[in-house]
């Protein structure tokens, strides 16, 4: 397992790291404006991690713009429901 001296989790790819950021989103229900919303890569192990700082990463912005978002939360809030059952 990769780790890198900022303790952060270690995303191996942009397109991975993005990919969490946007499970991180439709998982947790962040205050507004809160939560990770953009993906960097890391100076030190010079992989990606999340970040709650900076510029909306572009593939987030699109789904929240296009619905995609909430139609996930929403899809995992009802198949959570049914786990339950």
């Amino acid at each position: 397992m990769i780790k890198c001296i900022s303790h952060k989790k270690v995303y191996l790819s942009e397109g991975i790291a993005e990919d969490a950021l946007i499970e991180a989103q439709t998982r947790f229900d962040y205050a507004p404006h809160g939560g990770p919303i953009a993906v960097y890569r890391c100076e030190d192990c010079g992989y990606f991690h999340l970040t709650s700082k900076g510029t909306m990463n572009q593939k987030l912005s699109e789904y929240i713009k296009g619905g995609k978002l909430n139609r996930q939360k929403e899809a995992d809030r009802w198949e959570n429901k049914l786990k339950r059952k």
